[in-house]
């Protein structure tokens, strides 16, 4: 029989050498991981089953995971009746690995892990089949694939290659056989092995058989009551499922009854997971489905609404046929009940984290809430409560804020929350926009996220409480709010006649006509000298982006210039105007006015190149000073 040797990935052979040497101490965690690769290669195997019955396990039998020591040849065997591998997929299974993963994985351990967190590094990275040279001075893997008639042999000692050959073997699945090092008998022990299997894998769907008997629970974690399941258990299933090195940020755990009884066990991660921004057909699923212990798919995405994609966990109704198809869900009454719940109990437990947590829930808006604005968008049903849970970041502080505490904050006379939408917070702090606002003592919301370009649209009324863009058309200040003399906002002993500010927005008008719409006064400014605003309906830059990323096409959008009448910037034009209207400064400095407006809301002037060097001309003719 051909044995053919094969040298191992590079990052596999360092890994292995960090596996032995670097955490040795933590040796009964390749039983779990050996135990979750049997689950998952029997749930492949299921879910072939549904369409080709010769992926079913032999006549009599039942999907199992066994587990046999043998004493006298110091070996442990985990045996599965999977979906098995052919010799491809061992080759890409146990001789190769991912090189990012690998590379966090080494710096992780590099860094120092305090050896607590030793095995929860191991599944973290996706390297959980290494874990049995902890144990292991020699690993033999026999597997056959279902729908196969050849078996195959995998070997290695942990060096710097493995063999592969044919075998045989009867049925579809894997054997993995451990030679034991010497001072690993105890993991021939029936007590140890129940220890280990009790802590790690008791919610293993799948029997798993010690010396002819069960020796899991096999009650899925979500069957179990509350009261029943300890917190670290949750957290195990949960890093199970995700593969997630960090906790979850808070667990959902209940049971329906009623007209429509399911279980459901959700998990908020801490981090948004990596595929969170990812267009549908490239998701991860996010909740597993299961029809009377029967996994249906975990594809569904009927379950819960895109605003909600950031769940992870596992739904189990008894009430769904089991014959259900992936394209039944889609449309199925009882389906759209549990989503209908799922959604009520996740915004109900975040209702809850904000009121009585505000910190965590601080630290989960700032992950999630541009998805939850989603919602806002696209589930009328639901916007009134989601509306109750968005924060943002505002001018009356640095700690984002909801609407209730903003509406609570309102000045005498003030109905409309006001809003700017900016490119980023940094720049929307600073926007001369605001300084009306400020000047008068109003907040103002700072909407700063990319959806916010479409948020903007859906923001009419909260509480009998109008939504006002304060970067769009004129501002309807609250009436008998004054706003209070100050150096920078006092009038200027000659001011502006009105006459000459008509020719001087007139004069800006055909300067700038390439650019800008309109010229006129501001209500808004109290110290910077211009600003460009939008009109009620046109599209913001950030609405421009989001439509050219979808290839949409954008009009060319020509903004309305406002300008401070008082300020000696635009009183000095003013005064080059009158001289001589033909003075070639004039246009110059309105462009260099147009750009500062620009560059004040993240954006580039529209000639950069000329900007720069009518700046500079303009600082060349700068006098010094003494």
């Amino acid at each position: 029989m051909h044995t053919e040797r094969k040298p191992f990935q590079a990052e596999v052979r360092r890994l292995l050498d960090l596996v032995i040497h670097s955490l040795y101490t933590h040796r009964e965690i390749f039983l779990r991981e050996l135990i979750s690769n049997a689950s998952d290669a029997i749930d492949r195997a299921r879910f072939e089953a549904l369409t080709h019955q010769d992926r079913l396990p032999a006549s009599g039998d039942d999907w199992k995971i066994e587990i046999i020591p043998n004493r006298t040849d110091r070996t442990l065997t985990v045996r599965d009746n999977g979906i098995g591998m052919t010799a491809e997929e061992l080759d890409l299974n146990l001789g190769t690995l991912a090189g990012s993963g690998t590379r966090r994985f080494f710096e992780a351990l590099s860094s120092g892990a305090e050896s607590s967190r030793a095995p929860q590094l191991i599944g973290q990275f996706g390297v959980g089949f290494y874990s049995v040279f902890l144990v292991a001075d020699r690993v033999t893997v026999v597997t056959r694939r279902a729908g196969s008639d050849k078996a195959w042999r995998w070997e290695s000692d942990g060096g710097g290659e493995y063999t592969v050959s044919e075998a045989q073997r009867s049925g579809a699945g894997t054997d993995v056989m451990l030679h034991l090092r010497e001072g690993m008998d105890e993991f021939l022990d029936y007590w140890k092995i129940r220890e280990i299997v009790r802590r790690y894998s008791d919610y293993i769907q799948f029997p798993i058989v010690l010396d002819g008997r069960t020796i899991n629970s096999r009650k899925a974690i979500w069957r179990k009551k509350k009261s029943e399941v300890q917190e670290e258990e949750y957290r195990e299933f949960y890093r199970h499922l995700t593969h997630d090195p960090f906790p979850p940020l808070q667990t959902i755990h209940f049971a329906a009854e009623g007209t429509t009884e399911f279980q459901a066990l959700l998990y908020i991660p801490t981090r948004p997971p990596p595929d969170l921004w990812l267009p549908n057909r490239d998701r991860t699923p996010g909740l597993q489905l299961y029809v009377r212990n029967v996994f249906i798919t975990d594809a569904c995405q009927a379950l819960i609404p895109p605003y909600l994609r950031f769940l992870r966990g596992v739904v189990e109704s008894s009430d769904l046929p089991l014959n259900i198809s992936r394209e039944t869900l889609q449309d199925d009454a009882m389906v759209r009940k549990i989503r209908s719940n799922l959604v009520n109990r996740t915004l109900t437990v975040l209702k809850e984290m904000k009121d009585k947590e505000p910190e965590k829930y601080r630290s989960f808006f700032r992950e999630f809430g541009a998805v939850l604005k989603e919602g806002v968008m696209g589930d009328p049903d639901a916007k009134d409560r989601l509306m109750e849970l968005l924060l943002f970041a505002t001018t009356a502080g640095d700690e984002p804020t909801d609407l209730r505490t903003v509406i609570g904050r309102m000045k005498p006379g003030q109905t409309a929350i006001y809003y700017l939408v900016a490119e980023n917070e940094i720049t929307a702090r600073h926007s001369p926009l605001l300084e009306g606002f400020r000047a008068r003592g109003l907040e103002v919301l700072l909407l700063t996220d990319p959806v916010d370009a479409w948020l903007e649209g859906f923001l009419e009324r909260y509480q009998d409480h109008p939504f006002q863009a304060i970067h769009r058309g004129e501002i309807e200040w609250p009436k008998d709010l004054e706003m209070p003399a100050t150096e920078q906002n006092a009038s200027p002993e000659q001011p502006i006649t009105d006459e000459d500010l008509k020719m001087l927005t007139q004069a800006l008008q055909t300067a700038l006509s390439d650019w800008v719409k309109e010229v006129r006064p501001s209500r808004r400014l109290t110290e910077s000298p211009c600003c460009l605003v939008f009109d009620r309906e046109d599209p913001t830059p950030g609405m421009e982006r989001v439509l050219k990323a979808l290839r949409q096409e954008t009009p060319t959008v020509r903004r309305i210039f406002e300008i401070h009448p008082d300020h000696p910037v635009i009183r000095m034009l003013g005064a080059i105007r009158r001289r001589n209207p033909e003075d070639p400064r004039f246009k110059e400095m309105a462009e260099i006015l147009l750009g500062q407006a620009m560059l004040a809301e993240g954006m580039a002037p529209p000639n950069p190149a000329r900007f720069a060097k009518l700046l500079a001309d303009l600082m060349g003719q700068m006098q010094p000073v003494g």
